[in-house]
């Protein structure tokens, strides 16, 4: 398994989407990571279609240096992420200690709560490029977008695009 012995958070709110999540949670298991939940408190969140999401862990609970990875699933569980002081710290620390931060459609907008997408490349889905934009990144129209250790995507359909990307940079480190 190649990525045995990473850890990666996978963060979890209300109304996220519903493959973002459990589709990078899957693969991610699949190819040999410990994939952790992580809330803004531990508990059961539902997505846009009620299917249930177990955090084990709070924000709070957890330090970016526990992780390998973040991700990020898109939905409407960004905006309600992005309101969390705790959520945006472990995003931002992840991101400063070079770890890989991935996310996709709306989760730019935790990306641009978090401060790190100034001067990056990066994409999201088309309904929030100008706050990307505004946010400081170089707003692009691709499946998936990697800037150093920056991933995003755009929508469901290019979850084996972001995927694989996100495997790929953890393999390197």
């Amino acid at each position: 398994m190649t990525l045995s012995g990473k850890r990666v958070a996978v963060l979890a709110e209300n109304d996220y989407e519903d493959l973002e999540l459990q589709y990078p949670l899957l693969r991610l298991r699949e190819a040999g990571a410990e994939t952790v939940l992580v809330g803004p408190v531990p508990g059961t969140y539902s997505s846009k279609h009620g299917y249930p999401a177990k955090a084990e862990l709070g924000a709070e609970q957890v330090s970016a240096s526990e992780f390998a990875a973040i991700v990020v699933p898109g939905g409407f569980a960004p905006d309600r992420l992005r309101r969390y002081p705790a959520v945006l710290r472990l995003v931002k620390d992840a991101h400063d200690q070079g770890k890989v931060v991935a996310a996709i459609c709306h989760a730019g907008w935790v990306l641009i709560s978090a401060g790190v997408l100034k001067g990056k490349v990066a994409t999201s889905t088309p309904a929030i490029k100008d706050d990307m934009r505004n946010a400081g990144a170089d707003w692009v129209d691709r499946e998936v977008v990697r800037d150093g250790r920056l991933i995003t995507s755009r929508r469901p359909d290019d979850l084996p695009a972001f995927c694989r990307e996100i495997i790929a940079a953890l393999e390197e480190k």
